[in-house]
């Protein structure tokens, strides 16, 4: 890491987060269970996702995992503690991390490896952009759990694979390597496992050196556009580059 590099992961229980001159960087810190996602990580990821998007300095975000994994998904014991399943879902998606990520004006890169199941393919599908180690897993399990993917999945999966692949994902639950997330779009490029991390810093740091205004307004339109019929999209599109131009 450069000498200009700054950490902050002693605030945070279950996140690293690091600063790399212009690129920011969370990382999924636990570890001993594969980096479940628990209610303190979501609160955790929150707050760093808040501090990425005000810090005037930080032009990209890289999101990763520690360990031999990048999420295994929600902590399943926690539901055990709750007085309902019902009850500790509502607990754990209280805070609106994922509307957090998604309206992130800033360009987002995961880089995933090992095991990318339930939560954690949520969270790299609310990303700009994805890239996998060679070998990595991929999983929405919920259903077979007696529950449905509650960070997104219903809606990110089918708009990412379309409406039959996500189905197949979805109902069968199948894990699937890599190469075929990169074939149904899930993934958006392919690493070998000990240079991912290196090659997710340089495009992090390329997507940094964009102009901000410009991918603001890139990002907003297809948040927006893509929920519109062409006519209505293309003049928002109008609309945006007009004031980006003004």
């Amino acid at each position: 890491m450069s000498t200009s590099s700054r950490s902050t992961s002693g605030a945070f229980e279950t996140l690293l987060f690091r600063k790399r001159g212009a690129v920011a960087h969370i990382s999924l810190d636990r570890p001993k269970v594969v980096n479940a996602y628990n209610v303190q990580m979501r609160d955790d990821l929150s707050e760093a996702l808040s501090a990425v998007q005000e810090d005037p300095d930080v032009r990209a975000l890289l999101i990763t995992g520690e360990g031999r994994g990048f999420c295994a998904g929600a902590d399943l014991s926690e539901f055990g503690s709750a007085p309902s399943q019902v009850i500790a879902r509502q607990v754990r998606w209280e805070r609106d991390v994922w509307g957090q990520l998604l309206n992130l004006d800033k360009p987002v890169v995961a880089a995933v490896h090992g095991y990318c199941i339930g939560s954690g393919l949520e969270i790299a599908l609310l990303c700009d952009l994805r890239i996998a180690a060679a070998g990595t897993v991929f999983s929405l399990p919920e259903v077979h759990l007696g529950m449905i993917p509650a960070a997104g999945g219903t809606q990110t999966l089918p708009r990412t694979a379309g409406r039959s692949r996500a189905l197949d994902l979805l109902l069968t639950g199948r894990r699937i390597q890599a190469e075929e997330a990169l074939s149904m779009g899930l993934v958006t490029r392919l690493a070998p496992p000990e240079s991912l991390r290196d090659e997710a810093w340089q495009l992090a740091g390329e997507l940094a050196g964009l102009p901000t205004e410009a991918v603001a307004a890139l990002k907003q339109a297809l948040r927006q556009g893509m929920d519109l019929d062409l006519p209505r999209a293309l003049e928002l599109e109008s609309r945006i580059a007009a004031r980006l131009a003004g």
